[in-house]
């Protein structure tokens, strides 16, 4: 079968290659049919090699939807022909983390597909635990609309979470991508008081501005972010995300932030960031940083369902499977245009 991987040794650093079809090794397994996957800002980290943990020769991808083709014996909840949406993480469900809901960091799993394990972007895929991270999907959710369940969907509810707001609150998101716009339409679901979106992109504060994800849009490469957030929340913002991974963006939340605010961080740095102690000492500020612990796609689903959530917009370009270096290269080289890729099998 055909399957994209990562090669740190060849200019590109992917290749697309036959490989051989995978096979159930263990009891939990089951052998998903890809049907729909998707390119994650995370995937072009591994290709940079900005992700040390990830493995040389890995087939990427871990943002995904497909039909179930084998079942372990273990898999009691699954059956061969479902159609379903995929956790982005593995997990045991018995570990210590597992068991408090940390899911990123089971000892057994967290992010391994497409990173540690080989992913989504082949023909067929084995899922480890797989009656823990797939989820079957109703009759009225198409493969499109239950893409991002699994990746930033969950990451946009799980950064909502974090900032632990109330509905009096205004909430400042750094970074109006897939991420920072998936969190504003959870925290239109939580009914926060008012949400900020800010970007030095204009064509995607227009998008979120259309799709009515925020109240207020503001450029910070145009006006004076701090001076602007107060003409909103006099004392800064009641709660502030992170979602932009900029050079300047860890900066900006410290600076916009109100004193006893949370800052939540679910941005992918390229590099270290300098921590301003002195700036912060006064504000008393709580921070949250983390990859996603993604237990909520089951209610994600439902909420999709009825449709109260609708990510379809966030597909701006489509392309075939035998074309996914060209899709790489387009994510990678005109993101600014592109918000997310799907991929067709």
């Amino acid at each position: 079968m055909k399957a994209l991987i990562y090669n740190k040794d060849c200019d590109k650093k992917i290749e697309l290659v036959e490989i051989e079809k995978p096979k159930i090794i263990s009891d939990s397994d089951v052998i998903l049919k890809v049907t729909l996957s998707s390119i994650c800002t995370s995937d072009i980290h591994i290709k940079k090699g900005f992700v040390p943990r990830a493995k040389n020769g890995v087939v990427l991808g871990h943002e995904f939807v497909g039909i179930v083709d084998e079942v372990g014996n273990g898999v009691k909840n699954l059956k061969i022909g479902d159609r379903v949406a995929v956790n982005c993480e593995t997990f045991c469900n018995e570990c210590y983390f597992c068991k408090r809901g940390f899911v990123n960091n089971c000892i057994n799993g967290g992010w391994e597909l497409g990173c540690r394990i080989n992913g989504a972007q082949a023909e067929y895929v084995r899922i480890p635990y797989a009656g823990n991270v797939l989820y079957k999907l109703p009759n009225n959710v198409t493969d499109r609309n239950a893409l991002f369940v699994g990746d930033i969907l969950s990451s946009g509810y799980f950064a909502s979470l974090m900032l632990d707001v109330n509905k009096q609150d205004n909430v400042a998101i750094i970074g109006s991508g897939p991420v920072g716009m998936c969190a504003m339409m959870t925290l239109r679901i939580f009914g926060v008081n008012k949400i900020i979106a800010i970007d030095i992109n204009e064509k995607r504060l227009e998008i979120a501005k259309n799709k009515g994800l925020a109240d207020y849009f503001i450029n910070p490469d145009k006006v004076d972010i701090e001076k602007e957030i107060k003409k909103i929340a006099p004392y800064g913002a009641d709660g502030v995300m992170e979602a932009a991974g900029g050079k300047d963006t860890f900066n900006m939340a410290i600076k916009i932030a109100r004193p006893n605010s949370t800052i939540g961080i679910v941005a992918m740095y390229e590099e270290n960031q300098i921590f301003p102690l002195p700036v912060c000492y006064g504000k008393n500020l709580t921070y949250k940083t983390g990859g996603v612990d993604a237990i909520h796609c089951k209610e994600l689903i439902q909420l999709i369902s009825e449709n109260k959530i609708n990510t379809d917009f966030l597909i701006t370009k489509s392309y075939k499977f035998e074309n996914i270096l060209e899709a790489y290269d387009d994510f990678e080289n005109s993101k600014l245009d592109t918000l997310k890729i799907e991929i067709t099998y």
